[in-house]
């Protein structure tokens, strides 16, 4: 929470020390370095965000568009909760800027298994372009993020799922028109 918070660099190894209530010799036994620390904490966030999205998804049980709609009413609730301050990948690629950072990659990794998650939900919806649509959505949801963090409010997340919506509604209507002209020629 610590790194969430306050930054990663802004964050030392004493004040992390003082808020765990651990001997440094403790925290090296685990870690080799603050770096290898910073790489644990985005795994483990990485692990809890999508369990919370899979879950919200699960909970829905709905068809892979409805799905994908619910991805941008997932993200409202999370820029709505009380401890949001953006995204914790986010950051990271913002504090190490280097793209062969480890710490760069692992948060690249994160966005890009985003990514491919609603590229499945996309293509298992049948909608036309999915990948495309999928980059966009993507778009939309890291925007929103950054847009809601600066202007301390979930406006912006709303304004997103409904951008989104109108995306996944256009790409339906492009189906439709594909499937109908496709029949019309056989």
């Amino acid at each position: 929470m610590l790194f969430y918070r306050d930054g990663y660099h802004a964050t030392g190894i004493d004040r992390i020390l003082a808020e765990a209530g651990i001997a440094k010799m403790t925290l090296y036994s685990h870690f080799r370095s603050k770096e290898d620390l910073i790489l644990a904490v985005l795994k483990k966030r990485d692990q809890t965000m999508f369990e919370s999205l899979n879950q919200f998804l699960d909970a829905k049980r709905r068809s892979p568009e409805k799905l994908l709609e619910a991805v941008f009413d997932w993200l409202v609730v999370w820029i709505g909760s009380k401890g949001f301050r953006g995204c914790a990948f986010l950051k990271a690629m913002a504090e190490y800027q280097n793209l062969n950072d480890p710490i760069h990659q692992a948060a690249l990794a994160h966005r890009m298994a985003l990514t491919a998650k609603i590229r499945h939900l996309t293509t298992a919806a049948a909608l036309i372009t999915p990948k495309n649509l999928a980059d966009q959505l993507s778009l939309l949801f890291e925007g929103a993020i950054v847009q809601a963090h600066a202007a301390g409010n979930v406006a912006p997340a709303i304004h997103a799922r409904e951008a989104a919506r109108t995306l996944i509604k256009v790409s339906r209507r492009r189906r439709q028109r594909t499937t109908v002209n496709a029949n019309a020629r056989q």
